[in-house]
């Protein structure tokens, strides 16, 4: 092996490693009350975090901040496992499958109780390098299921108006 060889394989496993890191502190930053300031700083200026007509699609980073803001008062526990990271790089971009299974709860509106749930989902990332440092560029949420706890995904597979 040469040292250029040796030196791309380096560089190679670096960038999948930073972009691990940058995923762990989305998910981080969802788990910790879905930091608003967070989150958006993860995502380039024309960034999009697209969540289907079950969460809804964001398009640049301050639409990204907008809606974060109000997840908290949604969402009041969340618990993102991503795994299984499938990373492409591609020079100063790069692709991401990974898959996520979390348990959730929503906040119950006035008079309702708090509902435990369960998300399933694949995240199709895209990501870019944008001064020597790895960003989201578009984040894609494929949801397999979004069910409440105690029935499960087998008997309903997506709440009322969630359906992908």
């Amino acid at each position: 092996m040469t040292t250029a060889d040796f030196d791309a394989r380096l560089t190679r496993l670096e960038d999948i490693e930073e972009i691990k890191q940058l995923k762990a502190r989305y998910c981080a930053y969802c788990d910790d009350g879905y930091d608003p300031n967070g989150i958006a700083a993860l995502f380039t200026e024309d960034g999009i975090w697209d969540g289907g007509r079950t969460f809804g699609k964001r398009e640049g980073r301050d639409a990204i901040h907008r809606h974060f803001e109000a997840a908290s008062q949604r969402i009041s526990i969340a618990r993102h496992q991503v795994m299984n990271p499938i990373i492409t790089i591609d020079g100063d971009e790069a692709t991401a499958d990974w898959l996520l299974f979390q348990p959730c709860t929503i906040t119950g509106e006035e008079g309702e109780h708090d509902q435990a749930l369960w998300l399933a989902a694949t995240y199709h990332d895209q990501y870019r390098r944008v001064e020597g440092t790895w960003m989201i560029s578009a984040m894609v949420i494929d949801v397999a299921f979004f069910t409440p706890f105690d029935t499960g995904w087998a008997k309903q597979q997506f709440l009322p108006g969630r359906e992908p």
